[in-house]
């Protein structure tokens, strides 16, 4: 076996891609996991960030001019990118570009996804792309950006459109396209009431990724007519994307599997969506295979030993079952199940985890029970806490999803004043 990865090589159309990133939101719905970091800086997966998803793919799929455009609490974020993407050849035309918000026009912020690009299109010109390929920073999937890309050319498309199938009645929260037999988009329409399903498929509806490949002059002159509309919200999903499917040529692009099957997308936007996907990875066969050697997940990661698990007393045996145990754990005398635990862990003596996301460098004392939680990065819970049996309980210290119960934990919501001194 080889003890290396063999990336997509770089074709002339993805030499000519530029990819950008989205990657300022606030993400408040994530709650206080986004409190002192941008949702894309959010640990994911036991060793990775959200944004490693996202540029992994740029980079597996033969994409290496990329730029990040962030805005809010962005300093993880950038420090990140800065130490895992740095490998990045600008002599040869690679790069991981950082573009943060400057009121580089009229010393305004970023106001929208579309007035983000315009922001930056002195930019891109300088780039001379003949596609721009926009991207969310903010979800977790593996796709081949090339295939996409040709799909734009061969049907020689102004904007493509990623797009994933959905359930009709969990479409209401996505932009969903109206399309005819040869995937044309006839109609768009954000968070509809009642969504158009797709032709021969009643119970269907085609959602919008956030993935857009527009051809280069197309984009740059609709970012200006945006910049020059006075009633704009700036916004790609709102604004120009409904403004050009009656004039121009917008095509939808489903993203499917091998057996034309929807392939694995998840928008890890709320408390509940969060924890799920991370126990997704946890499952015998998951749908997102971290394991596939050539379409690695690439990230920054501190030189750790390899996790280790210690005692074998009856009532004291440190186990993980059905679990992600990252590097530099130790579960001592502890049992995990269906959990993932991340980067520098420690698990004390007499404790159960289950059903639990704990981020880097977390310690749980000993005596304790954690289920259905989320435990934010650096957090300490002392000997013999329980959470996640009592949600009345959990909702005085904590915050409690109300539809899931989910339980989020974080270092401030146990006096632990991590970020700040007061």
């Amino acid at each position: 076996m080889k003890y290396y990865c063999e990336t997509k090589t770089e074709t002339d159309l993805t030499k000519n891609t530029l990819a950008l990133v989205l990657a300022g939101g606030e993400g408040s719905r994530l709650k206080d996991l986004t409190k002192w970091r941008a949702k894309p800086a959010v640990p994911f997966g036991g060793k990775y960030r959200i944004i490693d998803f996202v540029l992994s793919n740029c980079v597996n799929s033969g994409i290496r001019k990329i730029g990040v455009l962030t805005q809010y609490k962005s300093h993880s974020l950038i420090r990140h990118v800065q130490r895992a993407w740095s490998f990045m050849r600008y002599e040869v035309g690679e790069f991981v570009e950082l573009l943060p918000a400057q009121q580089r026009v009229d010393k305004d912020w970023y106001r929208g996804t579309a007035d983000a690009l315009f922001q930056n299109l002195d930019i891109m010109r300088r780039h001379t792309p003949e596609y721009v390929l926009v991207l969310g920073g903010d979800h977790i999937y593996s796709m081949d950006y090339s295939k996409m890309l040709m799909a734009h050319v061969a049907s020689a498309a102004d904007v493509t459109i990623g797009c994933i199938e959905v359930p009709v009645n969990e479409a209401k929260g996505f932009g969903v396209m109206s399309v005819d037999r040869t995937l044309t988009i006839t109609k768009f329409t954000e968070k509809p009431s009642e969504p158009d399903t797709l032709p021969g498929k009643p119970d269907t509806a085609l959602a919008s990724m956030g993935i857009y490949v527009f051809s280069r002059e197309f984009l740059f002159q609709k970012l200006i007519e945006d910049y020059d509309n006075s009633t704009s919200s700036h916004d790609f999903g709102k604004d120009i994307i409904p403004s050009v499917i009656e004039d121009w040529r917008v095509k939808a692009y489903p993203f499917v599997d091998d057996n034309e099957e929807p392939a694995y997308w998840r928008d890890v936007g709320t408390i509940e969506s969060f924890w799920k996907a991370n126990l997704d990875l946890c499952s015998i066969t998951p749908e997102l295979n971290l394991y596939d050697r050539d379409w690695p997940i690439w990230t920054y990661q501190a030189q750790m030993p390899p996790a280790k698990f210690t005692f074998d007393d009856d009532g004291r045996r440190g186990e993980a079952i059905d679990s992600m145990v990252a590097g530099g754990c130790i579960i001592s005398g502890a049992r995990i199940k269906r959990s993932v635990i991340s980067s520098g862990g420690r698990v004390h003596s007499y404790s159960l985890i289950k059903d639990s996301v704990l981020l880097p460098r977390v310690e749980v004392g000993r005596h304790c029970r954690i289920q259905n939680a989320v435990i934010d990065k650096g957090t300490v819970i002392p000997d013999g806490t329980i959470i996640g049996e009592d949600p009345v309980a959990d909702a005085e210290r904590f915050y409690v999803e109300p539809s899931s119960g989910i339980v989020l934990v974080t270092p401030d919501m146990l006096g632990q004043r991590l970020h700040i001194i007061r």
